[in-house]
């Protein structure tokens, strides 16, 4: 087999590890909000994130100057928001639709910098995915509205993680710039969970803890560096639209959340809009070698 073929086959073995490990551990936390809520989940899986990434990567070696210092705060905060507000809204609604719902923030993201007439049938096609999960007010199944708000508003928040995580790129590692921005949302999320759900924790969820730390940001970010370095920018978009149908089928599979074929035909919507955009947007820029 070519070398380039076997690089190819395996950054797509690792960026699909990295999407089935990121649900999964989302999945586990779900199982975890029984007993401390969104907000100690958050602060388990933030905390552990952090020490295991400041370990790997450390950071301190990689300090930005004081002018450079506002883009990783922000970029901190942003990771920090995505993830309280995704698990409060996924403790509402089924995993799979959350995950299409916050998916709307990066491809806004390239949507927006778009300029090609073309790009409005990508556009509509995520509107269409969005109006077809909006929570219907008179169905007796209908979704959560705050859930529904709850997630897109974690999309903007992962919108602004990835504008500003682009202004840290110069900034050193990449790897030393995420452990930053995991420290300063752990820093701020940390001690609010914490204190909501101190009389929760115990000694015995700490090992559930950071395996979703683990799952969650650690291995997934390792394999999705090893991705990058063998696949394009263009192939890894395309590949990371995937992720809201993974992430129903690791709702289906772990915790059971049927989804109705509307539902479905509406997470196949949003994950046409963002292959098509990753498309256009492949062909305005060319992918540096």
């Amino acid at each position: 087999m070519h070398s380039s073929t076997k690089e190819l086959l395996l950054a797509v073995f690792c960026i699909l590890l990295a999407m089935v490990t990121i649900q999964s551990g989302a999945s586990l936390a779900k199982q975890l909000f029984p007993i401390v809520g969104p907000e100690g989940t958050t602060a388990l899986r933030l905390g552990f994130s952090a020490t295991i990434l400041c370990l790997i990567f450390k950071p301190w070696k990689h300090l930005p100057a004081a002018g450079q210092r506002f883009p990783i705060l922000i970029y901190g905060l942003s990771l920090g928001g995505m993830n309280i507000l995704f698990y409060y809204a996924i403790e509402r609604i089924p995993l799979g639709i959350g995950v299409a719902l916050e998916f709307t923030g990066p491809l806004a993201v390239a949507l927006f910098s778009s300029r090609r007439k073309r790009d409005l049938f990508w556009v509509g096609c995520a509107i269409a995915g969005i109006l077809l999960l909006l929570p219907d007010m008179k169905g007796q199944e209908s979704l959560d509205p705050v859930g529904v708000i709850l997630a897109l508003a974690a999309g903007a928040c992962w919108a602004g993680y990835i504008l500003f995580g682009k202004k840290t790129g110069n900034q050193g590692s990449g790897g030393a710039t995420v452990a930053m921005g995991m420290t300063i949302s752990a820093i701020v999320l940390v001690p609010y969970g914490g204190i909501l759900q101190a009389s929760s924790f115990s000694w015995d969820i700490i090992p559930l803890g950071i395996a979703i730390a683990v799952l969650s940001s650690a291995l997934p970010y390792t394999l999705e560096m090893i991705t990058l370095r063998n696949m394009s920018s263009q192939g890894f978009s395309i590949m990371m639209s995937l992720e809201p149908a993974i992430a129903a089928l690791a709702g289906l599979v772990i915790l059971g959340e049927l989804l109705s074929i509307w539902q479905w035909l509406a997470i196949l919507l949003v994950i046409i809009a963002s292959v098509g955009s990753s498309t256009s947007n492949s062909k305005k820029q060319p992918v540096p070698a």
